[in-house]
């Protein structure tokens, strides 16, 4: 679809606050697994409010810039967990998050918190849980609600589950990444906080699935993706989110992504095996996963997950 000229752009993202400011904290050793588009953002800020980060990742190059920001590169699991007051865990998926645990299990103390930040299905939950009372680790499921830039301003919003006894361990760490924390209940191996997270990132695949199949609709038609915003504006059919993703597209501004296509089709597998698991058929979130899979065979998998717009035709769309 060829880009909007300057009357024709919609929002970018919606507006989030400033950056946090350099703040000296109740400060922790915190060990960071996993430095992706997310895990990073999160790491950066940790440091920022003068926690020791001691960051790793699988592909070392995507840790190394963090060195610039005074975290400490680790070359293993088992090194980056050593002395660390808290684990956070920013990985795939729940397997990638066990396999890297084990690989970190000779360097973990027991009485360590483990914030389990990676979005995972209700399974897995329950494997992770096992392995953190196996180590004598204190379990929480945080997985986080956000994006790129909110990830890099510092204002996820995190959802947590875990004993209220533990908590000054984590609290720090959650108000260092994000700018709210929502906690959803005392056990963390419970998965009540990845729950939560399942259903609203539902909502968030489906609005971006309808946000793409109006701009290919638009696009099939003839219409001006213009004058459908401007005749929603205002009204209860207008929504911020509908005009982040559709400006995404919209302005070529898929790369880099806020929120990639490959995990976003992870999560919604994730959503429908969680529907199917309490006998609940989620026909929009099966769809989601569907447009997003065909959007990555068509090379858009590292894109913003708006790039499922790109699913909706064989080819490549005509300008």
């Amino acid at each position: 679809m060829g880009q909007a000229g300057p009357q024709h752009q919609v929002p970018h993202e919606v507006p989030h606050e400033n950056r946090k400011p350099n703040v000296m904290t109740d400060t922790r050793t915190v060990s960071v697994l996993g430095t992706g588009i997310m895990g990073a953002a999160m790491a950066r800020n940790l440091a920022r409010a003068g926690h020791t980060v001691r960051a790793w990742n699988r592909t070392r190059d995507k840790a190394e810039p963090l060195a610039a920001d005074g975290a400490h590169i680790a070359d293993t699991p088992a090194e980056a967990v050593q002395g660390a007051d808290v684990v956070l865990t920013m990985l795939y998926d729940g397997p990638a998050a066990l396999d890297v645990m084990r690989e970190a299990a000779s360097a973990l103390r027991p009485g360590v918190a483990w914030a389990q930040s990676t979005t995972v299905g209700i399974e897995a939950i329950g494997e992770l849980a096992g392995f953190a009372r196996e180590h004598g680790l204190v379990f929480f499921d945080a997985p986080v609600l956000g994006t790129r830039q909110p990830a890099e301003a510092g204002q996820l919003l995190v959802l947590a589950a875990g004993p209220s006894a533990s908590r000054q361990a984590v609290t720090p760490v959650f108000e260092a990444v994000g700018a709210r924390t929502v906690w959803t209940g005392e056990d963390g191996a419970a998965g009540s906080a990845t729950r939560l997270k399942l259903v609203a990132n539902s909502w968030v695949l489906a609005t971006n699935s309808a946000a793409g199949e109006v701009l290919a609709l638009s696009q099939a038609l003839g219409v001006d993706p213009q004058s459908f915003f401007d005749a929603i504006a205002g009204g209860p059919l207008d929504m911020g989110y509908l005009r982040a993703k559709s400006g995404l597209v919209l302005g070529d501004q898929l790369s880099p992504a806020q929120f990639a296509v490959a995990t976003a089709a992870k999560d919604a597998r994730l959503i429908v095996q969680a529907g199917e698991r309490h006998g609940v058929r989620l026909d929009m979130a099966a769809a989601s996963a569907e447009r997003l899979e065909r959007a990555a065979a068509q090379g858009h998998a590292e894109e913003d997950m708006a790039a499922a717009y790109f699913a909706s035709f064989e080819g490549k769309p005509e300008d």
